[in-house]
């Protein structure tokens, strides 16, 4: 689990680096247009809280459980402000993408026993995102059935 230590070492030093590379990203992405129109000082702090808690997510050795609750919040907060399911999981899609290409960028994995191990990494990163497109669309399915039934008949 070295190399996944040394990934976790990077997104948690790098958190705010990382953060306005995928805001810089996710406001251009013709996938996510809920935001564009977004300023840094909304994007970046949502991305910054993930990758701070990249760490506890990875490490921890009952995934699911820990994904569940981070994940559930995440869905419930973008609902809230309206950004469409397919938007929000692809925002989090990137949020990962930029994880793999920092650290490439960086040559965080230089030998091919690193490059072996760093396959490790990238299943237990995959697995937690994984997890986080069930719980997100989870929540927004029992949030959009809570708003049907609270609905005023008309």
């Amino acid at each position: 689990m070295y190399m996944g230590m040394k990934l976790i070492d990077l997104v948690e030093t790098h958190a705010e680096q990382i953060a306005r590379q995928w805001a810089k990203n996710v406001r251009k992405n013709p996938f996510t247009p809920y935001y564009h129109g977004l300023p840094d000082e909304q994007l970046v702090p949502q991305a910054v809280v993930f990758y701070e808690k990249f760490r506890n997510l990875f490490m921890e050795p009952k995934p699911v459980e820990a994904s569940e609750g981070y994940f559930a919040r995440y869905a419930e907060e973008s609902y809230r402000r309206g950004v469409p399911l397919h938007e929000a999981l692809y925002a989090l899609i990137l949020m990962r993408r930029q994880i793999w290409l920092y650290a490439e960028f960086q040559v965080l994995f230089f030998t091919a026993v690193e490059q072996n191990l760093a396959v490790e990494s990238i299943t237990r990163t995959i697995l937690m995102f994984d997890y986080a497109v069930y719980f997100i669309s989870k929540k927004y399915g029992e949030l959009m059935k809570l708003e049907w039934f609270e609905a005023p008949n008309t």
